[in-house]
């Protein structure tokens, strides 16, 4: 048998090294990720309020799809979406103003950052003290003149405080992964749009967001995720998913059908559907903005 070389042993001691080094990390994620995915799954086949568990295969997902609760809510998760390309949008036009270093910008990228660093509660409570009927915003409507306004009590307003809020909150971090997709181009491209005559609007449509397309896809997704995942702090919030079940996401559902009756075993059935419709539109999306092809 020959004896293994000095660089084959070295080259073994290293990827034992390197193991070691990434098993604090690998825990950390088998615990708080992998284990509550799998365990959920297995409650999803029970009927289970926590203390014990009676096996009861897939009749929760059977409920889950016969439920028009279910596609009612998901119909209102979809509506949240139309804060994805106005946060998106927005980014990019901050990010560009960025890159090209406008009077003030470091301040302004510091500014821009300061609402991802709250907690979608305290954006939450925020948002329901500015619209609140003795709020800021109606004491401007009443200054002008108008009859202040319930907002929390109208289902179309209360969406759209809470996509709102959703903007405000995510285009500070999203304006930072634009801005370094941007960094990444060649000063030339724009320098020989400009010598060409292009203005600034068919700059930014023409050649800054063809080359920075797949930071902007990855944005895009991450945008669909938050929205089809995080909305419970602002729901819990801002409308509890009322009027009725009109501003109640997908997410929240989860919450109030594991908790309120204590049916562990339908909300995770709801929560791996939801894992599932997300990793749907996770390949989906992959397709369309092609991230992961050269």
């Amino acid at each position: 048998m020959t004896k293994p070389t000095p660089n084959k042993s070295w080259r073994v001691r290293e990827k034992r090294l390197a193991l070691l080094l990434v098993m604090p990390v690998l825990i950390l994620v088998m615990g708080f990720f992998v284990f509550p995915i799998g365990y959920s799954f297995f409650i999803s086949f029970t009927h289970s309020d926590g203390t014990y568990f009676k096996w009861r295969g897939f009749e929760n997902y059977l409920r889950v799809f016969r439920d028009p609760t279910f596609y009612q809510v998901l119909g209102v998760t979809l509506k949240f979406l139309m804060a994805v390309p106005l946060v998106i949008l927005i980014s990019i036009i901050c990010s560009v103003l960025l890159y090209e270093r406008i009077a003030g910008w470091k301040f302004f990228r510091i500014i821009f950052f300061l609402p991802n660093i709250l907690s979608g509660i305290v954006i939450g409570t925020i948002f329901k003290t500015l619209f609140g009927y003795y709020g800021p915003v109606n004491q401007v409507l009443q200054s002008a003149g108008m009859e202040p306004q319930l907002f929390f009590i109208s289902a179309n307003k209360s969406i759209w405080i809470i996509i709102a809020a959703l903007v405000w909150s995510g285009f500070g971090y999203q304006t930072v992964l634009l801005l370094s997709g941007l960094n990444s181009i060649s000063t030339e491209v724009f320098e020989a749009a400009v010598l060409d005559g292009a203005g600034w609007w068919k700059r930014l449509w023409f050649v800054t967001v063809p080359n920075i397309r797949r930071v902007l896809g990855f944005v895009f997704i991450i945008n669909v995720l938050y929205t089809f995942t995080s909305l419970y702090g602002f729901i819990y919030v801002l409308t509890g998913g009322g009027p009725g079940l009109d501003t109640t996401s997908l997410d929240y559902l989860v919450f109030q059908k594991a908790f309120s009756p204590s049916d562990l075993g339908g909300g995770a059935a709801i929560s791996i559907v939801l894992f599932a419709i997300v990793g749907l539109l996770t390949v989906l999306q992959n397709k369309v903005f092609k991230i992961t092809e050269d």
